[in-house]
């Protein structure tokens, strides 16, 4: 097993070459393929509902390094580029909230920075542009996103919110919008915003030169609609590592809906299904780190996670296999090697460990169970 000696510089003590000097040197080691894994969850604001582990994406071994308390509902978080700083939603009908968090890296622990309101309520995601100089979420309750300065310290400014207007076919679950995910595409030319209530895809210019006020990132008056199946319920969505593809996981309809970009629009390419017993659950969707496969999670019945194969040729899918999994999985994530697929399955208060056949694509239970209360996100970070 390789290993990473990290030198530390602490209490005026030379460790490494911290003065100068050579008193004495101490040497931590950590294994190279030991990971990161931030955990977030459904919890009060008393419990502690994000979680960091130690995760070796060789062995599949985690060990839980540290826990939060403090956020209500932190059910979506995400890491920034440099691994210095979190971002988590307050997932809530009242009280909603962006929380800004600082890591450290080298002892795993988090400590908040400062929250936002969010405008809009029961924030449901949250990602950080390119640039790293804005957060934004999207409020499913709400009817609305929110974009957020982020200063210099990492802490997050008052947002300015984007409504929407609208509801869609199905009258119990679609009343109004229902923002699900905001997400850049790899190009920075948009940002994209899936509205489960109205079957559209939100797409916003983001400006060539941005300032540093919430209403500088996107350019509102240019935002022109996708539109999708009446009923279908846009959640999730990835994009190959090239840009030249996208998929969408919608909801309600469970399907996933292949797209190709040409850097102005996405166009529709396919349409498969992930929920053949019409749950009306899908969740989350991911690649394969080598593009190979993709991954569909369902919930409400058959729990499960839909393995489809990809096209080289043009990204098009084929279904290859159904792995069951623990009770209403959610999120997930694959190891940056791509051994195994890591599922958060909500109502078992589980994280499954699935080693992941690179060849096939099928999934295997390792049987490394991670136990923890309701998980629902799962983020690795990446220095």
């Amino acid at each position: 097993m390789k290993q990473i000696l990290m030198s530390l510089c602490v209490g005026g003590i030379l460790m490494g070459a911290c003065t100068g000097k050579s008193e004495q040197k101490t040497s931590v080691t950590y294994e190279a393929d030991t990971l990161l894994m931030l955990v977030g969850s459904y919890a009060k604001a008393d419990q502690e509902g994000v979680k960091v582990y130690r995760f070796n994406q060789e062995t599949g071994d985690a060990v839980q390094a540290s826990a939060l308390s403090g956020i209500e509902n932190p059910s979506y978080l995400i890491p920034d580029q440099d691994g210095t700083h979190v971002y988590a939603v307050g997932e809530t009908e009242k009280g909603f909230t962006a929380n800004a968090l600082a890591l450290d890296t080298l002892t795993a622990s988090l400590s908040l920075v400062n929250s936002q309101s969010t405008g809009g309520a029961s924030p449901c995601y949250i990602t950080v542009s390119p640039d790293g100089k804005f957060v934004l979420t999207a409020n499913y309750m709400g009817a609305n996103i929110t974009v957020f300065p982020r200063l210099a310290n990492g802490s997050l400014g008052e947002g300015h919110a984007i409504a929407f207007q609208g509801k869609g076919a199905d009258k119990e679950r679609q009343d109004q919008p229902h923002l699900h995910c905001v997400y850049f595409t790899p190009d920075g030319k948009f940002l994209l915003a899936n509205d489960l209530g109205t079957d559209r895809i939100h797409a916003f210019p983001v400006k060539q030169v941005s300032g540093t006020q919430a209403t500088d990132l996107l350019d509102e008056a240019a935002a022109f609609d996708i539109e999708l199946a009446p009923g279908s319920g846009p959640r999730h969505a990835c994009f190959d590592k090239q840009g030249k593809h996208a998929y969408l996981l919608t909801e309600l309809s469970g399907e996933v809906v292949a797209f190709s970009y040409d850097g102005k629009t996405l166009t529709q390419q396919q349409v498969i299904k992930a929920d053949t017993v019409g749950a009306k659950g899908s969740a989350d969707i991911h690649l394969s780190p080598d593009g190979k496969f993709l991954y569909a999670s369902n919930r409400l019945k058959a729990d499960g996670v839909a393995i489809f194969k990809v096209s080289p040729a043009d990204g098009t899918l084929t279904k290859v296999g159904y792995q069951l999994t623990g009770i209403h999985p959610r999120n997930f994530t694959i190891t940056p090697n791509g051994k195994y697929l890591l599922v958060a399955c909500r109502d078992t208060n589980e994280i499954q460990v699935f080693a992941r056949d690179a060849e096939t694509g099928l999934l295997q239970d390792t049987g490394k169970t991670i136990h923890t209360d309701k998980p629902v996100c799962l983020q690795w970070v990446m220095k």
